[in-house]
């Protein structure tokens, strides 16, 4: 990657929305859509498609003046779009050709000015789920925004390891197995991230090394759900996993290290939380924070003038 600042060769993420700039990403329910006959509901979901197209374009715009290097897009860019009942094809929509044709133009200009994109598909995405149902809607949804990622030029879909249905090492061979009927586009996309509740960076490693996907690291969630690895181990591990630039996460606890929930994320990053053993390296690093755009700038600072 570009480095802009000779101290500072880190890639910031910022997560899918902003905290003080006027960039609105639009979504509806299903209520509202069902609700409507279907070629109304079809062309309010073109022009939701199209003004979403439009906030992503100006949130890489932000991106590249802010010096912002990742930006991780809304799983729900295209709203509604693999539900059972209210879900579309590009073509269904009023000049959907047209509307992907706006996020292959977000697509270039995010390779044009070196920014990154991802995506990290909500929780009911669950590869290794033992209800066929649940595997089915997780496969269509991985799918859906792997082909969305395609158009926008981003090489990352990540998802947790799911859950472990008391036994864990059959669990991620059900999660191995399902990968295989995962289309090129999305395998060549797909990382694993670990969790604060079930899957440690030792558990996802064998997986990662098996199926050859990345581990996406992140750091506090290793913290709230340690295993025998340290920081410093699981970083050097995980690198071996990336054929590409590594992605990371960092966030810090909202009520501390001894508060009483120390998963939940603080507004802004605690300069101490950033692991030592990142610094220097040619890494993409998401700051998960409530504060988004604010908190990255504030990190930024901190990290190029090391205090």
């Amino acid at each position: 990657m570009t480095k802009t600042n000779s101290k500072l060769s880190i890639r910031l993420g910022l997560c899918c929305q902003f905290l003080d700039e006027q960039i609105k990403f639009r979504n509806t329910t299903v209520k509202a859509n069902s609700q409507m006959e279907r070629t109304a509901a079809l062309e309010k979901l073109a022009r939701l498609c199209r003004e979403n197209s439009e906030a992503l374009q100006s949130s890489l715009e932000y991106c590249a003046a802010h010096d912002i290097g990742c930006f991780r897009i809304n799983s729900q860019i295209l709203p509604l779009k693999t539900h059972p009942e209210c879900g579309y094809d590009m073509q269904d929509l009023p000049e959907g050709p047209a509307i992907a044709k706006l996020f292959q133009q977000c697509g270039e200009y995010a390779r044009e000015h070196n920014i990154r994109t991802c995506f990290h598909p909500d929780q009911f995405v669950v590869l290794n789920s033992p209800r066929e149902e649940v595997v089915t809607r997780s496969i269509a949804e991985l799918e859906y925004q792997s082909e969305v990622a395609e158009w926008v030029n981003a090489d990352v879909v990540n998802i947790h390891g799911g859950g472990a249905y008391g036994d864990k090492a059959s669990a991620l061979d059900q999660f191995a197995k399902n990968f295989r009927r995962l289309s090129k586009r999305v395998r060549s996309r797909l990382t694993v991230e670990n969790d604060d509740t079930t899957y440690t960076p030792a558990d996802l490693l064998p997986l990662c090394q098996k199926i050859g996907i990345p581990l996406v690291y992140d750091a506090h969630h290793h913290r709230c759900l340690p295993d025998e690895l340290s920081i410093e181990e699981a970083t050097e591990q995980t690198l071996q996993t990336w054929n590409r630039e590594p992605m990371f996460h960092i966030s810090s606890p909202l009520e501390g290290w001894q508060g009483p929930k120390p998963n939940r994320h603080h507004d802004f990053i605690n300069r101490r939380d950033f692991p030592r053993c990142w610094e220097g390296r040619e890494l993409t690093v998401e700051v998960e924070a409530k504060a988004k755009e604010q908190a990255v700038l504030k990190l930024m600072r901190s990290l190029r003038t090391g205090k």
